[in-house]
């Protein structure tokens, strides 16, 4: 199917491809769901068992196995294949849950999340590996488009529904209902996706040392955004040492868990991921800190205040779907160089907009982070993708959400440690909240500055040839 012929959206809802279309939005919806949860139903927990200590620990350990789990993916697929792979870490998400449901204490709480995050970190991966197999193309943009709705509903209706079945019911049952739906993804992932694809291999081993020595490295970076700021910058460098070694370690395996010249600035797969990683370190800070600094600032309630965190991913939906019918490869090329701009610009419009007390500034910076990420994400995948050899695009396809995790985990710490050196923790006005949040936003523009450069750089080397693979043909 020529990728000249322009896909269009109802394409992904026909018979053809409605079912493995809503195999990888439910893959999506794990995930996002599961990410807004424990902001919304543990405060209801920790009364009800106690261990208020532990809170933040919920979020943190969800996204390191997950990382985990993530990097692992593309060898899991390998020696299982995709649907045995999928049903067996989809069986881990609902284990998990289950085990953080029925918690007798917090720290059972802690291990339910750290398993769920383990299989919703490999159902993710794997998922994201499925689209190139499953979808020509020129239905790509349209897929990433989707997801992109999906994050937004998240972000609105994850702890809406959360809030009420707490309310309701009770704080494990919002925990619980994610387990039908991760009956029916395994339902249908039986019925529609493939036992084995190409290149499959059974005798691959299982890469412990590397994955153990990521999450390990995670796991000191989620350590660094509770620390000092000294303490937390040793933390930074033992971690970005870990991840260097990981990555070499890696490069020097058979059975490979990333692709071949993974964050080395040689190569368009290369490059993206770093653009990838980057342009998500950018954005978590504000996402970390914005609802908490608006109510400290301005007095907002937390529905108000959410309301403003919220409005960037409405703006990311957006612009997935207005720009996921561009066919010109020129075009594409000019919104991934457009995107790490858009996110610098809005974050310097946010902390404008928090110096002068303008909530309508916050808005409009809010606004053009969200299109920013919206306009490049799909076509940077797409293209990562496209430059990807056939027998290095599953690694690449699942390494595409861990890194993307890796950077809000990356990012939520590094601006931990920025707002602890501005002086956050010891703020008692709104003067000092203003004066400790520039930090937070400097990093996350710095950060956005060093995406655009490796947006230009990657543009820069695609060729002819890396538009015209086997995947891109479709």
């Amino acid at each position: 199917m020529s990728d000249s012929v322009e896909g269009r959206w109802a394409e992904i809802f026909t018979p053809r491809y409605a079912t493995v279309t809503l195999i990888v939005c439910l893959g999506v919806a794990l995930l996002a769901f599961n990410a807004f949860l424990s902001t919304i139903s543990l405060p209801t927990a920790v009364r009800e068992m106690g261990g208020v200590a532990l809170i933040s620990w919920a979020l943190t350990l969800f996204l390191v196995f997950a990382i985990v789990g993530g990097s692992g993916a593309a060898l899991l697929k390998q020696r299982l294949g995709a649907r045995t792979a999928l049903v067996l870490s989809a069986g881990v998400f609902i284990v998990g849950t289950v085990i953080a449901a029925s918690a007798g204490s917090m720290e059972q709480v802690l291990v339910g999340r750290a398993v769920q995050g383990l299989g919703e970190g490999v159902v993710s991966a794997i998922c994201f590996a499925l689209i190139p197999e499953l979808f020509p193309s020129r239905l790509v943009p349209k897929v990433f488009g989707l997801n992109a709705m999906i994050w937004a509903v998240a972000a609105f209706g994850g702890p809406a529904a959360a809030g009420i079945l707490t309310e309701l019911v009770s704080w494990r049952a919002a925990f619980l209902v994610s387990v039908p739906v991760a009956l029916i993804f395994a339902a249908m992932v039986v019925v529609k996706v493939p036992v084995h694809s190409p290149g499959d291999r059974q005798d691959v081993s299982f890469p412990g040392l590397r994955l153990l020595t990521i999450g390990a490295a995670i796991m000191l970076v989620a350590l660094a955004g509770l620390a000092a700021p000294l303490p937390a910058t040793a933390l930074l460098v033992a971690a970005a040492a870990l991840l260097i070694g990981a990555v070499w370690l890696d490069g020097r395996s058979r059975d490979r868990l990333m692709p071949r010249d993974a964050f080395r600035p040689i190569s368009v797969v290369g490059t993206g991921l770093w653009m990838v990683l980057l342009i998500n370190v950018a954005g978590a800070g504000s996402a970390v800190y914005l609802v908490l600094v608006v109510q400290q600032m301005w007095g907002m309630g937390p529905t108000a205040a959410g309301a403003i965190a919220a409005v960037l991913a409405v703006a990311w939906s957006a612009s997935a779907i207005a720009v996921a019918n561009v066919r010109s490869k020129e075009t594409r090329k000019l919104l991934i160089r457009l995107g790490p701009a858009m996110i610098g610009l809005g974050l310097l419009l946010v902390l404008i907009g928090l110096q002068l007390d303008q909530v309508g500034v916050v808005v409009a910076g809010q606004l053009i982070i969200g299109a920013g990420f919206g306009t490049c994400n799909g076509y940077l995948n797409l293209t990562m993708m496209e430059a990807a050899s056939d027998a290095e695009r599953d690694r690449t396809s699942a390494l595409m959400p861990t890194t993307q995790s890796a950077g809000n985990a990356i990012g939520a710490a590094l601006a931990g440690v920025a707002a602890n050196s501005g002086g956050m923790a010891v703020a008692a006005s709104a003067a000092d909240v203003k004066l400790a949040i520039i930090p937070v936003y400097a990093l996350g523009v710095l950060m956005a500055a060093l995406a655009l450069a490796a947006a230009w750089r990657m543009v820069g080397m695609i060729r002819p040839q890396d538009a015209n693979s086997s995947f891109a043909a479709g």
